[in-house]
């Protein structure tokens, strides 16, 4: 699901096959007790309970415990109780049909009246469908009893889910406490939809998420796999017998689940929505599904043009635009419902709408809203495909503009519109109370099926009880989950979630945690504090670096790992690169330069081979993961900006700024390389307020600025509505001028100062992301020296002899031959100046004399130079030029730069 983006803990519980009913949607009615907050002395059980209260008389679990199956069980419950109560250190378990075994531990599972009234605790009648009651304690005559019985047998299911998380391990037998639980979910809905582009997931995936489902209380998963071909493309044709299987089985697992699997078949790519023979293909495929134990369905009609028919007699019949394609759907809609009511025991038909993103009243939606059967349940995925928040005002308007039961399709942590990215960040936006207004939210997963059960978790919390859902809470839960309860693991899954933060939509700050404390250590290096800073950054970076370790070892979902392998190990070379730029710095105050520039030159590789790295996913496979962009890639930046200075490459070089994402490896420098036939490019549409711009570093006079957006292919991906502006702060603007165009150019008056310059966006984009292929600014007042590269030996393919003083380290002149006698390489600078030392950055291998010329045009050796880094003292001389008379013979010669450091003054 997307408009223009292309998109939009392994607890087992499989069991003997049982039928399972199928609720029908609508607004939970709860009873009028008010929630009662988890006493602090209970385990926390997840979903959050509507009403929980603590009792003074719980229990040692005993080596013999009886188990009475009550109406209201399955076997799928039964093995939860049974599974806790042999890892609780259960030997023998007494197991009856209804009859008190009169064991000292007693479980009912699905019954027990009369010991619930024993222990002065209400049973599960008048709760809403998939309510239930928990309670354990001891009844009058000193018997341990505890009573799992659900209005239903999802209900009992459930309450023996939360039995499971309530059991305290401890020395010796586990012991439960005393505990009274009257719970219900607030959604109908709750779970997943398979919906992404991308690969698919595998069977295996697959049934280990609708075990997680079930285990996490989450009742849905619909299969809506974008990139399925029998599912969109080919909806006509029937699934092949072995793919038809495969769906029987998950069908078969979500029901031991007490999941409801949903089929979704999405014909809108080519169907005739009048024609007898595309609903006759439509509803064998929901028959052939039904004949497996599907009971719910789902017709989703979105990312298609309604405006393109395909088959003369529907334009005829319908009308054409927004309103005849309403109309049209409304039409095969009603008949496919027809078939559900025929059927008798299949929930309401579920439909995705061609405008699902918004809630402006339209003709598309005013045809759905008169003509489509009231059964009929609506998905919307918010005001906007990935909307960052969800409120109240927005679900009932959108209640109100469709006319139907509204089902919140929510495209998180969905990633197939943001390639290389793994959103690891809470599950935040979504406002308390949604649950008056919807009758589900369930979630579009990343491609990666078990990294997303982090937000899953959080989507089982916020749709069981939204009255009191606290996002943050809910991610820890999640990570101590995935962590085992290993405090350590726990944390290093935190640290890898912070680097992978960014999503552009819910998450839009990349990293916060890292970008604090890098904040924190550049406030400390200019303070003059820099061993502390180096100190203490490089603790954090360390401890990022040992957390892909920490997490392979720890985390108890098998399939973690195997899933987010590329995110991890670009974590480790990141944060081994990071350490790189640090070690650089600590030997720069060291003022050890060789040392220093060691320690540079591991930090490209490391990253080089992060950016080599890929998933195995598409769309993942086409490009490198993306961890802490834009905060640790920017760190790295300007450490190296700092050994820059250090070195005395002075050079003014503009920084780019952005307030937006990276749409694969169109990164923002790529916007002041100089190279038009290179560019920035977002992932998504600027908003109000987005900006692109650059940091001249210090505060310079400035002349004329250009901004060159679109491309060639996206020729409206520019800020369709900006103001140029300069500031010196950052804090207070000055507006240059305004924009409509993709090129924006303009003249500062005389004497204008500025460090920052931006183009900010200013109104809507209309759906449209950003290339910005040059952001240039003329610095007026630049006391640069510009240098020339002359001799020999001539430069190898790849390289050039500008390389060797081009004002940059990564570039190198790398020789194509040995030098021959008289072979030398001089600098000469645009203008002679007192120069306190020479810096030459070059091969081990490389041998040569370092003189330095005057404006006598006499040539001065200083000295020879030693391997990888030199440093030979001028005197102070007004200097114009540096040699390397290179020795006959030796090894081509590499360097990286030449540095002319000049005297103070």
């Amino acid at each position: 699901m997307a408009a223009r983006l292309t998109a939009a803990l392994t607890i087992a519980a499989a069991a003997v096959l049982v039928p399972m009913s199928v609720p029908m949607p609508g607004a939970v009615a709860a009873p009028a007790n008010a929630p009662a907050e988890t006493p602090a002395d209970l385990p926390k059980v997840w979903p959050t309970p509507q009403q929980e209260s603590a009792r003074d008389d719980g229990f040692t679990l005993t080596t013999t415990v009886g188990l009475v199956r009550g109406s209201t069980t399955d076997p799928s419950a039964e093995k939860v109780v049974r599974d806790t109560l042999t890892r609780a250190g259960v030997t023998d378990i007494v197991a009856t049909d209804g009859d008190d075994p009169g064991t000292p531990v007693t479980v009912w599972l699905g019954g027990g009246k009369d010991v619930l009234t024993g222990l002065g605790v209400d049973g599960p009648s008048g709760l809403p469908a998939e309510g239930y009651v928990l309670a354990a304690g001891r009844t009058p005559d000193d018997r341990a009893q505890v009573v799992l019985d659900g209005a239903d047998a999802d209900g009992t299911y459930y309450a023996a889910q939360s039995f499971r998380q309530l059991v305290r391990q401890q020395a010796g037998p586990d012991a439960l406490p005393g505990v009274a639980i009257r719970d219900w979910p607030s959604m109908r809905y709750r779970g997943s939809i398979e919906g992404f582009y991308g690969t698919p997931y595998t069977q295996a995936d697959r049934l280990d998420h609708v075990d997680y489902l079930g285990a996490h209380k989450l009742n849905t998963y619909e299969y809506a796999p974008k990139d399925d071909p029998f599912h969109r493309e080919r909806w006509r044709d029937p699934y092949p017998a072995d793919k038809l299987a495969e769906l029987g089985t998950l069908v078969d697992r979500a029901r031991q689940n007490h999941v409801d699997f949903t089929f979704a078949l999405s014909p809108g790519l080519s169907i005739c929505y009048s024609s007898q023979a595309d609903l006759d293909a439509l509803l064998a495929k929901f028959d052939a599904i039904y004949a497996l134990g599907g009971r719910a369905f789902n017709v989703p009609l979105d990312d298609i043009d309604y405006n393109t028919w395909h088959c003369d007699a529907d334009p005829a019949k319908f009308g054409t635009g927004a309103a005849g394609a309403g109309k049209a759907q409304a039409y095969l809609l009603n008949r496919v419902q027809a078939w559900v009511d025929s059927k008798g025991d299949v929930a309401p038909l579920q439909m995705v709408p061609t405008e699902y993103y918004n809630t402006t009243e339209s003709p598309y939606k005013r045809a759905i809203r008169d003509n489509l059967d009231p059964h009929v349940v609506v998905h919307w995925t918010g005001v906007g495909v990935v909307p960052t928040t969800i409120t109240n005002a927005q679900a009932a308007a959108a209640k109100a503009v469709f006319g139907h039961q509204i089902l919140v399709w929510d495209n998180y942590p969905v990633n197939d519109y943001i390639a290389g990215r793994l959103p690891l960040g809470p599950y935040t936006g979504r406002e308390r109370g949604l649950s008056e207004h919807v009758v589900g939210v369930i979630s579009n997963p990343s491609n990666q099926a078990a990294t997303s059960k982090l937000a899953l978790f959080s989507f089982a919390d916020f749709s069981w009880h939204d009255a009191t859902f606290d996002d943050r809470a809910a991610w820890e839960a999640a990570l101590n989950e995935l962590a085992g309860g290993d405090a350590a693991t726990a944390a290093a899954l935190a640290m890898f979630a912070d680097v992978s933060t960014y999503d552009g939509t819910l998450h839009k700050t990349q990293a916060p945690e890292l970008r604090r404390r890098i904040d924190t250590f550049w406030s400390t290096w200019e303070a003059g504090d820099r061993g502390a800073a180096i100190a203490a950054l490089r603790a954090y970076v360390q401890a990022l670096g040992k957390a892909p370790s920490v997490i392979r070892a720890g985390v108890t979902d098998p399939r973690f790992v195997p899933e987010a392998t590329a995110w991890l190990d670009a974590t480790q070379l990141w944060a081994q690169a990071g350490l790189a730029a640090l070690d650089m710095l600590d030997a720069q105050v060291a003022d050890d330069g060789a040392r220093a520039w060691r320690d540079r030159q591991r930090i490209a590789p490391l990253i080089e081979r992060a950016k080599a790295i890929r998933d195995t996913r598409a769309p993942h496979n086409s490009t490198y993961p993306r961890i802490a962009d834009g905060v640790l890639d920017r760190f790295i930046a300007d450490a190296e900006e700092a050994n820059d200075k250090w070195l005395g490459l002075t050079k003014t070089r503009p920084v780019p700024t952005t307030t937006l994402g990276t749409y694969a490896d169109n990164a923002p420098d790529r916007m002041v390389d100089g190279d038009l036939g290179t560019f920035y490019w977002t992932d998504s549409p600027p908003s109000p307020g987005d900006s692109v711009g650059v940091d001249l570093g210090a505060v310079h006079e400035i002349g004329d600025v250009a901004v060159l957006m679109s491309k060639a292919g996206s020729a409206n991906d520019y800020i369709h509505a900006g103001t140029l502006e300069y500031s010196a702060d950052g804090q207070s603007w000055t507006a240059l001028t305004t924009g409509t165009t993709a090129e924006v150019r303009a003249s500062a008056p005389a004497g204008t100062t500025a460090r920052y310059v931006r183009y900010r966006a200013t109104g809507g984009n209309d759906g449209y992301w950003l290339v910005v292929r040059e952001f240039s600014v003329e610095v007026r007042d630049s006391h640069d020296v510009t240098y020339s590269v002359s001799g020999g030996p001539s430069a190898g393919d790849g390289s050039s002899l500008r390389a060797a003083a081009d004002g940059t380290v990564d570039t190198w002149y790398r020789a194509a031959s040995t030098p021959a006698d008289g072979d030398a390489l001089v600098v000469t600078a645009s203008r002679s100046r007192p120069l306190a030392s020479v810096v030459v950055l070059t091969s081990p291998d490389a041998r040569a004399k370092v003189q330095v010329r005057d404006g006598s045009r006499r040539w001065r050796t200083l000295g020879a130079l030693a391997p990888d880094f030199t440093e030979l003292s001028a005197g102070g001389r007004e200097t114009n030029a540096v040699r390397l008379v290179w020795a006959t013979g030796s090894p081509p010669p590499a360097v990286a730069e030449v540095v002319f450091r000049y005297a103070r003054g």
